[in-house]
């Protein structure tokens, strides 16, 4: 009887064993649930920062253009125009449009004084000789940016705007994405030389159109030939200004990196464009190249 018994235990025993096992098997997936592609644009917009979606780096020296009806937004002329490019002193349209916003959210006003740090003042040329522990007014910054490009004034928008210069960086590459600027990071207020500070001729003609248009106000600032501060004058670096006809801005740039970059606007019959010109070989032969394509395209 006892041998008899024994087995019938062990096999209920083993069926038991068998069952939860099958019950457990049921209840696992055999492969990761599937992730909705709402859920994962959210993990992307909340988890990765909004400086990893430009290039890693640019094209030293690559040339680019852009034509496009400003009051249309129709493309004319394109070469290269969403290519990786370093901005240089273009980025200083998004200092100024980060400033002009300050001014717009009443948190500054024309007349408030930007402290100039040790920092500021140490920026390498073009400057307008800003000493340490000296204020300049935001509208006299603005001014300096717009006419002669100046780093030292950059600097100083940075670290009174945002507390350092890293910060602000952040809050530029922010906006560019606000206004659809996809190629473009910035990581410094002035477009001195960092390859991870990148940018397309594209992205460049949205930045200036979105300053004109949101800030019309301070459209003579790029319209002047000269900037006076501090008992001197400095002259614009904009060549094209009271040279080609209805050119009224907007922004130059140039390191070794960038080669000679141009975004110039010009209205002429009532057609208004706007041009971009980067990787220009030489400052004559950029100049050149955007007047030819004012000539062609108004």
């Amino acid at each position: 009887m006892r041998s008899s018994i024994f087995p019938t235990k062990i096999s209920i025993l083993l069926l038991a064993l068998f069952l939860a096992a099958c019950q457990t098997a049921q209840n696992q997936p055999s492969s990761p649930p599937a992730v909705s592609s709402a859920a994962v644009t959210s993990v992307e917009t909340t988890s990765v920062p909004v400086s990893a979606y430009a290039p890693a780096t640019a094209e030293e020296k690559g040339f680019s253009a852009l034509v496009l009806n400003a009051g249309t937004g129709e493309e004319l002329y394109a070469v290269d125009a969403d290519a990786a490019r370093f901005p240089a002193s273009l980025t200083k349209m998004m200092t100024l449009y980060l400033l002009f916003e300050a001014v717009a959210e009443g948190r500054y006003t024309l007349s408030s004084p930007l402290t100039v740090s040790e920092n500021a003042a140490a920026q390498p040329p073009a400057k307008i000789g800003l000493k340490a522990g000296s204020t300049i007014t935001v509208q006299q910054a603005a001014r300096a940016l717009a006419v002669r490009s100046a780093n030292d004034v950059g600097m100083a928008i940075a670290e009174n705007l945002a507390g350092s210069e890293a910060a602000f960086a952040r809050q530029m590459t922010q906006q560019a994405r606000a206004l659809g600027l996809t190629r473009t990071r910035f990581v410094n207020a002035t477009g001195l030389p960092d390859p991870k500070q990148v940018t397309s001729a594209r992205d460049m003609a949205k930045l200036g159109l979105a300053l004109k248009r949101r800030f019309p106000q301070y459209a003579g600032y790029y319209r002047a030939k000269s900037f006076a501060y501090n008992g001197r004058t400095f002259k614009a670096t904009n060549n094209l200004l009271g040279k080609v006809a209805g050119v009224d801005g907007l922004k130059t740039g140039y390191i070794r990196m960038s080669g000679y970059n141009l975004v110039a606007t010009a209205r002429r019959g009532g057609k208004q464009l706007i041009v971009v010109v980067m990787g220009g070989k030489s400052e004559s032969a950029r100049d050149k190249e955007v007047t030819r394509l004012i000539e062609a395209y108004s």
